[in-house]
């Protein structure tokens, strides 16, 4: 065990040709970053958790009953065991050739059958009230951790730094595992490669004594997520206004700090001046290879932003919708179909047929759960 320990904490990977731990040990002068404090992360991440249920239950629930945020799901397929079996065993989107064969088989016609397969996927949808208090208490922890962290950016390393640091990668561990149970989305693989490589960058960057440029990074990252919540927490309040005055501000700054001053000033430091002042060594090149990971995903989701403003544009000045209405997102929040599958034609009535158990086969109106975007 000690011979693994010895090889995974080789000074010539982790650290300058020059730099060894016994230079990074405490003293009476200057303080750094042990690697055995970031096990405190993974108990801090379980009580993070544990905040958060509180928060939502006990804060945010009442504050989004206040707002007349309704807990009100999406309307309940009528029970039907053969159709049920097919959507749980077999497939949630049928194809052609088992539409028919379960039209057959039912007496249903097609148009009903799909009906209620769009139902039963909304089924699974969370209610607006539970997208409310999941995106207040993120407002409220990256407003916290934001105020937190930036007023370190400018002083010297001190031991509250260090507390910041752990805050955050206890934050991304829960979000790693709490991320299986919150409301899924379309993008959930690419957030959960983003909440990986932000695990990585915070150790590496913890170990290796670079949390001066750790704290700049998270700070400019958790600067525009505050005003993502926000601006959801608005629409699904129905403030249109305010949330679009929100979003705008969102696009504003998560452009300016990712796709302006991270490349140019933070990249161009870690790249190129850092190389002139300790030189490559191997963790260096997988620290600027996860920095440039992050500013690939930064490109996507900026493009994405901005498809998303000039939609919302276009459509504004045609009269069909409000300029920057978030809730049309194209990250949608958990199914990968089309706004066009899961709503019904305007002034078509639902087909009514009779199960094989005498139950109805009248599906109603679908209630389509408004979209939302999370970075």
């Amino acid at each position: 065990m000690a011979g693994i320990l010895a090889w995974f904490w080789n000074e010539r990977f982790w650290l300058p040709h020059n730099v060894t731990w016994a230079d990074l040990k405490n003293t009476e002068e200057a303080t750094f970053p042990q690697a055995e404090d970031l096990y405190l992360a993974f108990p801090l991440a379980f009580c993070i958790f544990m905040v958060r249920l509180i928060f939502e239950r006990f804060i945010a629930k009442p504050c989004a009953i206040a707002l007349n945020i309704q807990a009100n799901g999406p309307q309940i397929a009528p029970p039907n065991a053969i159709l049920e079996k097919v959507f749980t065993a077999i497939t949630k989107h049928p194809d052609e050739k088992r539409l028919e064969g379960l039209s057959k088989q039912l007496d249903w016609d097609v148009r009903s059958i799909q009906r209620w397969f769009r139902q039963r996927r909304n089924q699974e949808k969370p209610s607006t009230l539970t997208r409310f208090c999941e995106s207040m208490w993120r407002f409220s922890f990256y407003l916290y951790v934001f105020t937190y962290g930036v007023r370190f950016l400018k002083k010297p390393l001190t031991t509250d730094l260090h507390y910041y640091y752990i805050l955050e990668l206890s934050f991304y561990w829960s979000l790693m595992f709490s991320q299986f149970t919150d409301i899924k989305r379309k993008d959930f693989g690419i957030m959960f490669l983003h909440h990986l490589v932000s695990i990585f960058l915070i150790t590496f960057s913890y170990v290796n004594n670079m949390a001066r440029v750790g704290t700049l990074v998270l700070c400019l990252h958790d600067s525009a997520d505050a005003l993502l919540e926000a601006a959801k927490m608005a629409n699904y309040a129905k403030f249109q206004k305010m949330c679009d005055l929100l979003f705008l501000m969102f696009a504003m700054v998560f452009i300016t700090t990712r796709l302006g001053i991270f490349p140019l000033w933070v990249l161009n430091t870690t790249l190129f001046e850092s190389w002139e002042i300790v030189g490559p060594y191997p963790s260096w090149w997988v620290f600027n290879l996860l920095l440039l990971l992050v500013q690939g995903l930064n490109c996507f989701w900026s493009y994405l932003i901005v498809k998303i403003a000039c939609k919302a544009v276009s459509r504004g000045k045609a009269g069909k919708w409000n300029p920057l209405h978030v809730s049309k997102d194209d990250r949608s929040d958990i199914e990968s179909s089309s706004d066009d599958e899961d709503s019904e034609p305007p002034g078509k009535n639902p087909h009514t047929a009779t199960t094989t158990n005498g139950t109805s086969g009248t599906n109603g109106y679908l209630l389509t759960g408004s979209c939302s975007m999370d970075d």
